[in-house]
């Protein structure tokens, strides 16, 4: 509490405000009590000069983009840069600084040009890790790296690409979001485990999120034509799972069976979404949802679906292309810029019809802090 204004003021009410105990010994030269006034070592002072003077401190600090709400204070970053800490709080005002630390989204897989068949399908972008906490301030800077999303791949290639950390330093580091899973010429890879982990290719295992940054990826799927309704298997759907997310892993692909030129087939649903973001954290300067999960690239054997597998919270959607030349092909979308979600699978032909294109790109993560600076 600040020092009145006017009136009679003693030097040991100087000396309680600027922290000390009433009636032991002070002197106005003491450097708590010159340092209310910013007054230099034996320099002369009047009692008169402390109306008003308070020894509480805020916390100031500087770097990235600044906003303001009440009482707080909050930066937040966009690319690498330094956040400094000029003065801490004391007296009273809070000296508790909010972080939220989410690194970049993996990109969507992409599966190889052959075989073109319902398994080649690729997974979404797992979501950058996610962090939230608090720490104390101490004068000094702290460096800040934002981590990119992984780059989206190249029908034909065979890739995926997983994002990378971000960071605040001192403090906390994000992992990035694992890039989808696919197939290549002759054999499945899975999605890579990250932050969170990026979606299954028709085949293979789920890739794992790290608890406390985000969750696994989903499964993806494939389904023949039910012999007992044509007599013969047949491919004819193949669905990525969709990436994990901060908010939650990603469910598998599943769907409905369907009639086509007299076979049953597994058709009536997409690929799977991405796992849901997250808004969680003090440090959330405009309450946005981030890190969602890429959605996963779809084949399906005729345009019985107009859907596709969506990515969450800025990720991107899953392409969709069908075995036959029936349908719309549809391209895989890249994740929104410093969302920290992932992008969405893609994959490198379909058999009589068009390639849904290149997978889709992670978004790049983002820094926030918050923290009191008056009041």
């Amino acid at each position: 509490m600040a020092l009145q204004n006017s009136g009679a003021i003693s030097l040991d009410d100087i000396h309680v405000e600027a922290g000390g105990t009433s009636g032991t010994s002070a002197s106005i030269n003491d450097s708590d009590i010159r340092d209310m006034i910013d007054k230099s070592d034996g320099a002369e002072a009047s009692f008169q000069e402390y109306y008003g003077a308070s020894s509480q401190t805020h916390v100031a600090g500087s770097g990235g983009q600044t906003t303001t709400s009440g009482n707080y204070k909050f930066h937040y970053f966009n690319s690498s840069g330094q956040f400094q800490v000029s003065s801490i709080g004391s007296g009273g005002p809070s000296n508790t600084i909010d972080y939220i630390v989410i690194a970049g989204g993996g990109s969507g897989g992409v599966s190889h040009s052959q075989p073109a068949d319902c398994l080649s399908v690729g997974g979404g972008g797992g979501a950058g890790g996610y962090t939230t906490g608090t720490f104390s301030g101490t004068v000094g800077n702290h460096s800040v790296t934002i981590g990119g999303g992984g780059s989206g791949q190249t029908p034909g290639s065979g890739a995926h690409a997983s994002g990378s950390n971000s960071s605040l330093s001192g403090v906390s580091t994000a992992t990035g979001g694992g890039g989808g899973g696919y197939r290549t010429n002759t054999a499945v890879v899975n999605g890579e485990n990250g932050g969170s982990g990026g979606g299954g290719n028709t085949q293979g295992q789920i890739a794992t999120g790290i608890s406390g940054q985000g969750n696994n990826g989903g499964m993806g799927e494939h389904r023949y034509s039910n012999p007992t309704h044509g007599g013969q298997y047949f491919p004819t759907a193949g669905h990525g799972g969709g990436g994990g997310g901060k908010g939650s892993a990603a469910p598998d692909s599943q769907g409905t069976w369907g009639a086509y030129f007299g076979l049953e087939f597994h058709g009536g649903r997409v690929a799977q979404d991405g796992g849901n973001g997250s808004s969680t954290g003090n440090a959330n300067y405009n309450s946005g949802t981030r890190a969602g999960g890429g959605g996963g690239d779809c084949k399906i054997y005729a345009n019985y679906s107009n859907r596709t597998a969506e990515g969450k919270a800025g990720g991107g959607d899953g392409g969709r292309h069908f075995y036959t030349s029936a349908g719309t092909v549809l391209s895989p979308t890249s994740a929104t810029a410093n969302s920290g979600s992932g992008g969405g699978g893609g994959n490198s032909t379909g058999y009589l019809g068009g390639r849904s294109g290149n997978s889709g790109s992670g978004g790049s993560g983002i820094v926030m802090v918050r923290y009191q600076y008056q009041g």
